[in-house]
């Protein structure tokens, strides 16, 4: 297995050996909801997720998808030189509407020249077999990816922060999407309230033998428009510092099959919402911190890593 230079098997790497060069996400908003907050299971969502329904930083929803790859690829290339994209949608549930309008909305993602994956976020109990369909037709036209937030494996966890659906469900979802041949990206949440050190790394081992392509590590954000935010500022609970997440990472890298993709480490949530731990918006330093814990102990262990090859 060849890895780059982040000492494990990052979705940057992947994304450059297959299509040559980098390839840069953009967030798009399909103008859904979640059945965790139209009624269906719940009214106010998961505790964590904010008012944008974890599309804090996707387009707005109500533009054509046309309009918001022009949009968001437009700021991108204001930063960077880049030609190749990722449609990416982020807000709310992805899946949860009448097939004929995300048959509309992902045909219309891919038809983008400069667009070479179609990645979605979607709940595993919004996966219904005429939706499971349409992703297999469109898989076969352009790669597609799909994101399922599990954040744990933990029934009580589960409860606590409202998921609404459970564990079974989720195998089922991943076996469904298996059959069909749709790489699959699972998120994680590391320090949810009420959950040990062990049970996190519990739930990192639990997926690290699931049949998925990649994992979304992330740091719980405490945002001011969640029903978190508001618990937190009453109740306050402990948060990681920054070395010990940055030890935990390393510990969760450790489980994890040097095959699966890593897509995400951290995460930065909106500035102007987040509450705590303040330490994760300098995001660029937690990620050099990381580094630096692996090359510890990749010293220490007497390990070595393998440069990418580059042609």
């Amino acid at each position: 297995m060849f890895w780059d230079e982040k000492r494990y098997y990052s979705v940057d790497c992947y994304l450059k050996r297959t299509f040559g060069e980098k390839v840069y996400r953009l967030s798009l908003n399909g103008g859904m909801t979640c059945p965790n907050r139209d009624g269906t299971l719940g009214g106010r969502g998961c505790i964590f997720c904010s008012s944008a329904g974890s599309g804090d930083f996707a387009q707005k929803g109500c533009l054509p998808i046309r309009e918001q790859l022009a949009l968001a690829r437009k700021q991108m290339q204001e930063k960077r030189n880049c030609r190749k994209f990722i449609a990416y949608f982020q807000a709310y549930t992805n899946t949860y509407a009448p097939v004929e309008y995300l048959r509309q909305i992902f045909t219309e993602a891919i038809a983008d020249p400069d667009v070479v994956i179609l990645s979605i976020a979607t709940r595993p109990d919004c996966l219904s077999d005429e939706v499971l369909n349409l992703l297999d037709e469109l898989n076969r036209r352009k790669p597609v990816w799909i994101e399922l937030g599990l954040q744990t494996i933990h029934p009580r966890t589960s409860c606590f922060i409202r998921s609404e659906f459970t564990l079974e469900c989720f195998h089922n979802a991943l076996q469904r999407l298996a059959r069909r041949k749709i790489p699959v990206i699972v998120h994680i949440i590391l320090g949810l309230p009420t959950e040990t050190r062990a049970q996190m790394l519990e739930t990192v081992s639990h997926v690290a033998h699931l049949p998925v392509f990649g994992i979304k590590l992330q740091l719980l954000h405490v945002l001011s428009d969640t029903d978190l935010g508001i618990l937190y500022q009453k109740h306050p609970f402990p948060l990681f510092s920054q070395d010990e997440y940055c030890e935990l990472i390393a510990d969760c890298l450790e489980i994890l099959p040097e095959t699966m993709t890593i897509h995400r480490l951290t995460g930065d949530g909106p500035k102007n919402l987040l509450i705590a731990p303040e330490w994760s918006s300098a995001k660029r330093s937690v990620l050099n911190q990381i580094q630096k814990t692996l090359k510890c102990r990749d010293t220490w262990q007497g390990k070595y890593y393998v440069p990418i090859h580059k042609e």
